[in-house]
């Protein structure tokens, strides 16, 4: 690994830049939703036929996040990084300028691509670049975008959309673009592999598949009117893939996705056991929405000032995540978090209209709370013990999975939903299926036996895993 000397004045403020980029793609694919009826008239098409645009954002960044951490290997941190802001932002005004479904949905594509290549390569930068006792902090620094984009996202986009017009949505994008890339030019090391590795082309069609057919499944089942069991064959089929891949990468001297990073305990937990905790965990941003707006007959105004809770308490987390980690470690935290995150997950379910406001705040608070921890942790944890010369492999393996495991929540949520639906015979009224309370209840308790099944992966754990990150005083250690 060829590396180059950094200020450390530009290696503390790493990690805020790599965060302003991360909020822009997430808050770009948040903002989106609320803009589809104004850009539906535009086009002239009705509102589904424009969420192919977002449906085409999430197949580009499936199909391109593998192949980031050989890109960036390849021609350098700084290089790759600085060309998917510059990807991403002249998509962002090719989106702007778009005058047609077909025209928006390439802009999409080619914006996906960036994206694609912007988060985990800035992920990337940030943990090569950052001392193991301060990545702690650092990561807490660039996973806050993801939890505030969903908060902020849709009030900014209705804002826009009421009071201007839905191409400012992305056309606001280009001066923190640049701003963000001249930025990057003077503080981003531009680091690559002393080895050129070769593409491996076959574990990068067949990673792109494995991808592409779990998010396409999830997008599907995210959908009420969808056939839940087509698109419960796309996930499997990507499962399916999935281990075709790993069968691939264990054959191949220098496989695109290195596996080998999972032999690292603390690592492995992440990827393996995290996965269940994010699917999960997941399943609740999906079903909660839902069970305001059908279960509770609420407006979807009044859904989201109860879902303001959950976001108060991820953000609040925030604060603390650093000083718990350090007090109590990454085992009992883990622990402790997936056993509040199933409790209060399953709570959700058991709510009703009847029930006090100030009942509802506390248990949807508390989830935010969990979530942003674990999260957190798991971020964390992935790298606390990954030598060097594997980051990059470790990024681009971890971006992956929590990639695939976003999608999953949401086909998790509607699989159950639908389940329940189907056990007590319901019949659908036109096209969709009429959900009832009890339908949320199973499908909230179902997530939380899922979250639930994590435990035993972190258990498991050493006492003292990821102590030299956290900081962690283990009792008999001086």
């Amino acid at each position: 690994m060829t590396t180059q000397t950094i200020k450390k004045s530009h290696a503390a403020m790493l990690p805020y830049l790599v965060a302003a980029t991360f909020f822009m793609e997430y808050l770009d694919t948040t903002v989106i939703a609320t803009a589809l009826p104004q850009m539906a008239e535009s086009f002239g098409v009705g509102p589904n036929e424009v969420s192919m645009g977002m449906t085409a954002y999430m197949l580009a960044l499936s199909v391109f996040i593998p192949v980031s951490g050989w890109v960036a290997d390849r021609y350098g941190s700084r290089t790759v990084f600085c060309s998917a802001i510059v990807v991403f932002t002249l998509a962002s005004i090719l989106c702007g300028l778009s005058y047609s479904v077909e025209t928006f949905t390439a802009a999409r594509i080619l914006q996906g691509i960036g994206g694609a290549l912007m988060v985990p390569v800035g992920r990337l930068i940030v943990v090569r670049n950052t001392e193991k006792s301060q990545l702690m902090q650092a990561i807490s620094t660039i996973t806050w975008p993801a939890i505030a984009a969903p908060v902020v996202g849709p009030p900014i986009g209705g804002f826009i959309t009421t009071y201007a017009s839905w191409e400012w949505i992305f056309l606001l994008n280009v001066p923190f673009g640049i701003a963000a890339l001249i930025a990057a030019f003077i503080m981003v090391p531009n680091e690559r592999s002393s080895e050129k590795k070769p593409l491996d082309i076959v574990g990068f069609l067949l990673s792109g598949a494995t991808l592409t057919a779990i998010i396409y499944g999830t997008e599907l089942a995210s959908q009420q009117d969808a056939n839940i069991w087509f698109a419960l064959s796309c996930v499997l089929s990507g499962l399916v893939l999935g281990v075709i891949t790993y069968r691939h990468a264990l054959n191949r001297m220098h496989p695109l996705i290195d596996y080998s990073t999972l032999r690292v305990p603390t690592y492995s937990v992440t990827v393996i056991t995290g996965s269940i905790t994010r699917i999960g965990i997941g399943a609740v941003p999906y079903l909660m929405p839902l069970i305001f707006q059908i279960g509770f007959g609420m407006s979807a105004f009044h859904s989201g000032l109860l879902l303001l809770a959950s976001a108060v308490g991820n953000l609040g987390m925030k604060a603390f995540t650093t000083r718990i980690l350090q007090r109590w470690g990454f085992r009992t935290v883990s622990i402790v978090d997936v056993l509040v995150a199933s409790a209060s997950t399953i709570a959700c379910g058991l709510l009703t209209p009847s029930t006090p406001l100030l009942v509802i705040l506390i248990v949807v608070f508390v989830y935010g709370l969990a979530r942003s921890m674990q999260f957190s942790t798991l971020a964390t944890l992935a790298y606390a013990d990954i030598p060097q010369p594997q980051m990059s492999a470790a990024s681009t393996l971890w971006s992956a999975a929590n990639q695939m495991t976003i999608g999953m929540g949401i086909a998790f949520g509607a699989l159950s939903l639908q389940v329940s639906a189907w056990a007590r015979g319901a019949t659908e009224s036109g096209t969709e299926i009429v959900f009832t309370l009890s339908d949320f209840k199973w499908a909230f308790a179902a997530a939380g036996v899922l979250t639930l099944l994590s435990l035993p992966g972190y258990w498991r754990m050493a006492l003292d895993a990821g102590a030299k990150v956290s900081g962690q005083k283990v009792k008999g250690q001086s």
